[in-house]
C-alpha cells in the first residue's frame, strides 16, 4: 500500500470534515511516551478506576465520573475517566460533543469515525460506511480528540488479535445537556445521575452487522496515521512497534502485580503557621522595649477555622494556650534548650527548659498573674471577650526580650493565635548570639511551639 507522508514541525494532527455541516473530528498527537508506558499506565488507571465510588462497567467501556455537574452554579460540565480493553468497544454516539485526552497502550489504537446522519442510515445503511474514516494512533502516545455530537465512533485495537488494551482517557463533557436529548434523560442529568452508558446510543443492529460481516473491507476505508518517531510503513516504525509491544506486555504485567493506589494529603490549616510582615497594630508588644534599638522583631500567626469554641472567650483560649506551652512543649525544642543551657550556663546567663519566647512562664515572680497562675509582665483583655494578650520576657546579661502571646476571637468558630517577639541586644555577644539563633528561631522554634500549644487547645475543647 502506498503511503503519502507529510513532515510537520508541530503536533501531527488530522481534521475530518463533517459532510453534513456539523463539527469536524479533530485528533492531535501530543507526545511519545517511554517503551511500554501505555500498558503500564493503563493497568494502574484501570485498577484505580474500579475502586472509584462512581465506577460503572458497561458497553465494553468501564468508566468513572470524576466530576459531576453543578447546575445550581450554572455549570453544565462533567469529567469522566474511561478505558477501552483489548477487544475494543461497539460503535456508538452521544448527543453532545466530546473532548478527551488519552494515552494509547503499547499496541496502538485505531479511532473510527462516521459522520453519517440518522436519516442517511435509514435510507441506506451503506451510507454509514461511506462516511467512515480511520485514524491510527501509534503505541504509547499521548493524544487529544474532539468531535461533534451525533458523530458515530468506535475505538479499536490497531492490530488484529492484539493482547494490548486500546487506551485510557479523560473525557470532558463541556455541556452535559448538549444535543437532542429525551426529557427523561435531561432530568437524570440535572439530578447529576447521568453516566457514560446512559448518554450513549449504540449503532443500529442492521448497520452493525455490515461492519462485522465478511464483506466489510477495512483496507478500503480512508485512513490517516499519525506518528512521532517514525513514519507509517517504514521498517523503523515496524521495529519500534514490535519492541514497544513486547515492553508493554512486561510493564503491564508488572503494573498488575505491583498494584495501584494513591495518597491524599491535605494541608492542615490548624497547624499552618505564617510569619507576618510586621507586628500587628493592636499588638501589646508595640508598647514594650520602646525607645531602644531592636535587633530582632517578629510575629507569627496561626488561624483556627471551623472550630466550635462554644462559650469560650479570648481570655479562656489564651489560658489554654499558655497551659499548652507548658504541657505540650515540643521535644525537639526542649533538646535544643538543653544544649543551649549547657553552653551558656558557664557564662552566667539564665537557663530554662522552655523555648525562650515563653520561658518566663516558669518565673517565680508572682507580682502580676494572668488567670491567677501565669506570671506575666503585662496583660490586656478586651471587655467584649474578643481579644486577650499577655507580655512575657526577661532581662539577661546579653539581651532583653519581650514576647506577646495573643488570641483574637474573630467569630465563634474562628480564632487567630499570635506569638511575637522583640529583642534588644545589650552588647556584642548578644548580637552574635541573636545572629546565630535567628534562623532556627524563625523557622523552627517559634512555629513549632505555637503549633504544639494550639494542638493542646484543640484537645481540651473537643
Amino acid at each position: 500500500m502506498i503511503h503519502l507522508t507529510n513532515i510537520v514541525d508541530t503536533f501531527p494532527s488530522v481534521k475530518i470534515p463533517n459532510d453534513n455541516g456539523g463539527l469536524p473530528v479533530e485528533v492531535s498527537l501530543i507526545a511519545q511516551l517511554g517503551h511500554g508506558a501505555g500498558n503500564h499506565l493503563f493497568s494502574h488507571v484501570a485498577a484505580r478506576q474500579t475502586g472509584h465510588a462512581e465506577f460503572i462497567d458497561e458497553l465494553d467501556e468501564p468508566s468513572a465520573k470524576l466530576g459531576g455537574t453543578h447546575f445550581d452554579l450554572d455549570d453544565t460540565t462533567s469529567l469522566y475517566s474511561f478505558i477501552v480493553g483489548p477487544k475494543g468497544h461497539p460503535f456508538h454516539r452521544h448527543a453532545g460533543h466530546r473532548i478527551f485526552t488519552a494515552v494509547s497502550c503499547s499496541g496502538g489504537a485505531q479511532l473510527r469515525f462516521s459522520t453519517a446522519t440518522e436519516a442517511e442510515i435509514k435510507e441506506n445503511p451503506h451510507k454509514f460506511i461511506d462516511h467512515l474514516h480511520f485514524i491510527n494512533i501509534p503505541p504509547d502516545c499521548l493524544f487529544t480528540v474532539r468531535f461533534g455530537g451525533e458523530t458515530w465512533h468506535q475505538f479499536w485495537p490497531l492490530s488484529k488479535n492484539s493482547l494490548h488494551p486500546v487506551f485510557f482517557a479523560l473525557s470532558c463533557h463541556t455541556d452535559e445537556l448538549g444535543g437532542n436529548l429525551p426529557e427523561e434523560l435531561k432530568e437524570k442529568i440535572k439530578a447529576n445521575k447521568a453516566d457514560i452508558p446512559s448518554l450513549t446510543e449504540l449503532l443500529p443492529d442492521e448497520v452493525s452487522k455490515l461492519i462485522h460481516s465478511k464483506n466489510f473491507k477495512e483496507e478500503i476505508i480512508p485512513t490517516t496515521t499519525l506518528s512521532l518517531d517514525a513514519a507509517a510503513g517504514t521498517v523503523q516504525r515496524k521495529v519500534c512497534d514490535s519492541f514497544r509491544g513486547k515492553m508493554g506486555i512486561l510493564r503491564g504485567a508488572w503494573g498488575n502485580w505491583y498494584g495501584s493506589g494513591g495518597y491524599i494529603t491535605q494541608t492542615d490549616l490548624t497547624k499552618t503557621v505564617i510569619e507576618m510582615d510586621k507586628t500587628p497594630v493592636q499588638s501589646l508588644l508595640r508598647e514594650h522595649l520602646k525607645g531602644v534599638r531592636l535587633h530582632h522583631e517578629d510575629t507569627f500567626m496561626l488561624s483556627l477555622k471551623g472550630i466550635d469554641f462554644k462559650t469560650l472567650k479570648a481570655e479562656n483560649i489564651l489560658e489554654l494556650l499558655l497551659e499548652g506551652f507548658l504541657m505540650n512543649a515540643p521535644c525537639g525544642v526542649s533538646r535544643l534548650m538543653l544544649l543551649r543551657n549547657v553552653l551558656v550556663k558557664p557564662l552566667g546567663l539564665r537557663t530554662s527548659p522552655l523555648g525562650c519566647p515563653v520561658s518566663s512562664l516558669l518565673s517565680e515572680d508572682m507580682s502580676n498573674l494572668f488567670a491567677q497562675k501565669y506570671p506575666v509582665l503585662d496583660k490586656k483583655i478586651e471587655k467584649n471577650g474578643s481579644m486577650a494578650q499577655v507580655i512575657l520576657g526577661a532581662n539577661d546579661k546579653h539581651l532583653q526580650f519581650r514576647s506577646c502571646v495573643g488570641v483574637e476571637l474573630v467569630s465563634e468558630t474562628h480564632a487567630k493565635i499570635t506569638l511575637g517577639t522583640r529583642v534588644h541586644c545589650r552588647n556584642l555577644f548578644g548580637r552574635v548570639y541573636m545572629s546565630a539563633i535567628d534562623y532556627t528561631h524563625r523557622k523552627y522554634i517559634t512555629p513549632t511551639m505555637l503549633r504544639r500549644a494550639t494542638d493542646y487547645i484543640l484537645l481540651q475543647i473537643k
